[in-house]
Parts: structure tokens; C-alpha cells; sequence
């Protein structure tokens, strides 16, 4: 009798202990949310470079609190809760790259397919087929769907369509409609897809519109992509900036009139950060002498800014707003950190989107001389 009642109180115990799932997950995010409070402090109280140095490596590792996160979630992925926890996966992880298997010690077999760059590749590709199988019908999706909207995984645009046209919920449909357009910006401005992204944009509008997700609505998010579509597309005056530098002196975009302005929106828990400055730094040096002028807008704390600015003058040897209330980055609708605007000597916007091949190119074209006219033209 005895074995059998204690296989009975286990399996009491374990169905009792079923529900704390969800309070599993919000313990991780709170201890992310914490760990990263914890570090902002150890970087802007350091009082030495070597203190600020160490502050600064210390930072934490996203992808130990995406595996926490995974822990808690990989076995409930079909169930309606997961929904909010998923989407703070998505948006941690879904640009995380993976390691170079060239900086590894012990060099790994040569893949017989190409490498998924991102890190965490297949959790994600389990979370869309998890998606398609067991959430077209759940009403707490939205979260998941705007998640998706900050990545640059081509893989989740075949999602998100699925989701605007085979969710059960017209609210999730507009917000998956949402989600699209402002994927869509980052691809260009060519009539066509701007007319495809009026559409979606239409359709949020109409389906979602009261919808809240981190307390701001679809409808406002709306109407900042539309003013993406009339103020920040390519061809445009960029809007003029003016700001004071972490240490309160007045800056201004307009102040570098004439010369080709490569704007950064930045801080210092993107991911891969020194990187990111590292090449925005070669890019200057590489241009400085034809007149490119690289500035940043970041919004970290003034102390933040400033004390990484002590600690590493030659990465951050470029001037930088100090944007702690998200004024500047506001203008520009910043929803994609890190974000980069290439502006022409006209402050006319040549490139939007993420850092990379794309930027470089964009300056490179700028840069070149115009070419003279013909003799007797």
C-alpha cells in the first residue's frame, strides 16, 4: 500500500507544481531585467579605466537568460500562457548570431549544410512550427506577433503572413499586419511596397487599433509608421537634430552642413556592441578626409554614455547626442536598435536600416566624385 500511495502523492505534486510555469518565466525576465540594472550601475559608478573596463565586460550574457527562458517554455509551447514569455524569447534572441566557429579552440567538421547565423536557429524554427500547429487560434498572440517586427529573419515574413491570413482573431491578424509594414521598411521605398505597406498599415488600423502591447496601441504605432512613409523615406530632408553631448555642450545635425552624415541610434546593450562601433568607426576613418562625419545618438543614461566614453575614447572617438528620454531617437521612430540613417550632403536620406554591407555601399556611392560635364555643356 505504502508503494503505491507515494507514486499517487508525486504525481498530485507534480500536477500542483504544472501552473508555476508562468511565474518561472517572469522570474527570468525579472532576473535579466535585474542583472542588466545591476551592470548599468557597476559601468557608470566605476571611477578608474580599469574598473570601467571590467564594469563594461561584465555585462550580462542574453543568451544565459534565452536559455533559462527556453528551459521554462520548450515544454509548454502549445499551451495559450506561453504567449507572453515566447514573444520575450523572440525579441531577445532573434538577432543573438551565432558564435564564429573560427574563434573556437577545437575547429568543428565542416557543415554539409550552410550555418544558421543566428544562435539560437533552431528554438526559433520550433517556436514558428509550434505557432502554426497550436496558436492560430489563441487571442494573447499580439505580443508575438510585434515581437517578430524588430528582427531582420527573413524566415518569419512566411509567419506573420500566415498569421494575417489564418489566425481566427482579427485583432492578431492586424497586429501580424503591423508587424509586416514595419519589417517591410528596412527592404526599401520603391512605390510598390509602399503601397504594400499602406495596405497592412490600413488593415492594423481597421483590425487592431485599440489593441495595447506594452501599453501602446496599435493605433499609434500605426501612425508612426506613417510618418515613417511621409517624413523618413529615402529622398527626404532628414529632420534637423538638436541635442546636448554627455557633457552638456550643444550639438546640432545641421552643424555638419555639406558633408555626408552617417547618424547612428545606438546603446550599449545592442548586441555585439564593440563590434557595431568598431566598423562604424572604421567606416569614418575610411571617408573622414572626403568629408563623412559619423554621429551617434544614444540612449543610455548621461552617466552611461559619458563613462564608456571615458573608458574607450578611440571607439567612441565621434560625436554623440545624449538621448536618455528617447527625444531624439522619437523623431526618427526608432523601434530597431541599432538603426542607421546614411544622409547625403543635402541631409537628403540615402539609406535606412541596419548596420552593415548596406551602409558601407551607400556611403562608398556617395563619396564617389560627381562626374564633370562634357567640354561645351
Amino acid at each position: 500500500m505504502r508503494n503505491l500511495i507515494r507514486p499517487a502523492i508525486l504525481a498530485l505534486a507534480l500536477l500542483q507544481a504544472a501552473p508555476a510555469a508562468p511565474a518561472d518565466a517572469e522570474r527570468v525576465k525579472a532576473d535579466y531585467k535585474a542583472e542588466m540594472a545591476k551592470w548599468n550601475v557597476a559601468v557608470t559608478s566605476a571611477t578608474t579605466a580599469e574598473t570601467r573596463m571590467a564594469a563594461w565586460n561584465a555585462r550580462p550574457d542574453p543568451a544565459v537568460y534565452a536559455r533559462k527562458m527556453w528551459t521554462v517554455i520548450s515544454p509548454s509551447l502549445g499551451e495559450s500562457w506561453v504567449a507572453d514569455p515566447m514573444a520575450w524569447f523572440i525579441g531577445l534572441t532573434l538577432n543573438l548570431q551565432a558564435p564564429n566557429p573560427t574563434e573556437s579552440a577545437t575547429p568543428s567538421p565542416a557543415p554539409s549544410a550552410p550555418a544558421d547565423p543566428r544562435q539560437f536557429g533552431k528554438e526559433l524554427d520550433t517556436i514558428a512550427t509550434a505557432i502554426s500547429s497550436y496558436h492560430l487560434s489563441n487571442p494573447k498572440l499580439a505580443p508575438v506577433c510585434l515581437a517578430y517586427a524588430s528582427g531582420s529573419d527573413p524566415k518569419s515574413f512566411a509567419l506573420l503572413e500566415k498569421l494575417q491570413t489564418s489566425h481566427t482573431d482579427k485583432s492578431v491578424q492586424g497586429v501580424a499586419a503591423l508587424a509586416t509594414a514595419m519589417r517591410l521598411r528596412s527592404l526599401g521605398d520603391d512605390p510598390e511596397l509602399m503601397s504594400r505597406r499602406l495596405k497592412l498599415l490600413r488593415k492594423a488600423i481597421i483590425d487592431s487599433a485599440d489593441v495595447e502591447i506594452s501599453g501602446v496601441t496599435v493605433a499609434k504605432l500605426a501612425q508612426d509608421e506613417l510618418y515613417v512613409i511621409r517624413n523618413l523615406t529615402k529622398g527626404r530632408i532628414a529632420p534637423d537634430l538638436t541635442g546636448m553631448d554627455s557633457g552638456s555642450r550643444p550639438m546640432t545635425l545641421s552643424d555638419h552642413k555639406g558633408k555626408v552624415v552617417v547618424l547612428l541610434f545606438w546603446n550599449s546593450g545592442v548586441t555585439d556592441v564593440v563590434r557595431l562601433l568598431e566598423s562604424m568607426g572604421s567606416l569614418r576613418k575610411t571617408y573622414a578626409e572626403k568629408g563623412l562625419v559619423l554621429v551617434g545618438v544614444n540612449n543610455d543614461t548621461v552617466a552611461n554614455l559619458r563613462s564608456i566614453q571615458q573608458t574607450d575614447a578611440d571607439l567612441l572617438g565621434f560625436p554623440n547626442f545624449s538621448d536618455p528620454r528617447n527625444e531624439l531617437s522619437g523623431i526618427y521612430r526608432v523601434g530597431t536598435w541599432p538603426l542607421v540613417y546614411v544622409l547625403d550632403r543635402e541631409r537628403k536620406i540615402q539609406y535606412v536600416g541596419t548596420p552593415g554591407s548596406f551602409v558601407n555601399a551607400s556611403v562608398a556611392a556617395l563619396m564617389e566624385p560627381a562626374e564633370k560635364p562634357a567640354p561645351g555643356k
